[in-house]
């Protein structure tokens, strides 16, 4: 992940279409095992601009539910990665560019995918920023010049990228 570039597109209006049908075959897939699939990041931001990658969390009503559903994500092509670290997440990559499968077997847009416990405080902040950047344009401008700025300087470095985006999430967050 950290050598390919960051790049910073415009608001798409067809991310939300996007998640919309990654969504309904998760849902399809998970059944009862997700309580609610989220769209959060940028991409669910109308008039962020963002990295074409769709961040999805799926909730969940306990971890002791995970085993399940890491069985029923590796049906349709997902790797299970572990928590990288974030307590009450588990991360999961794809094994190709057509999962999540289904009987189209089509190519599916990039995504990053989550399974959190409801009680989960990466979830429970993923919600909120999104929530607040929704409700505030001058944020949302503010951001997309931020990560242009980022994408720019650190182009080759998405760690670099990542971490120079900490101090806006955090005042956000905060205020």
């Amino acid at each position: 992940m950290g050598s390919r570039p960051v790049i910073i597109e415009n608001y798409n209006e067809e991310w939300p279409i996007m998640f919309n049908e990654l969504q309904d075959i998760l849902r399809y897939n998970l059944g009862e095992l997700a309580s609610n699939i989220e769209h959060i990041g940028s991409t669910s931001v109308p008039g962020l601009a963002a990295k074409p990658i769709i961040d999805i969390d799926i909730v969940i009503e306990s971890m002791l539910l995970l085993p399940k559903v890491i069985e029923k994500l590796s049906e349709i092509g997902y790797l299970h990665e572990g928590d990288l670290g974030i307590k009450n997440r588990e991360a999961f990559s794809r094994m190709d560019d057509k999962v999540p499968y289904n009987n189209e077997m089509n190519p599916k847009q990039e995504h990053h995918l989550y399974v959190c416990n409801k009680e989960s405080d990466a979830l429970m902040k993923h919600i909120v920023f999104r929530n607040i950047l929704r409700k505030r344009p001058d944020l949302v401008t503010s951001y997309s010049v931020l990560k242009r700025e980022l994408a720019e300087k650190f182009k080759d470095n998405r760690i670099a990228y990542t971490e120079g985006k900490t101090h806006f999430v955090n005042t956000v967050m905060n205020e």
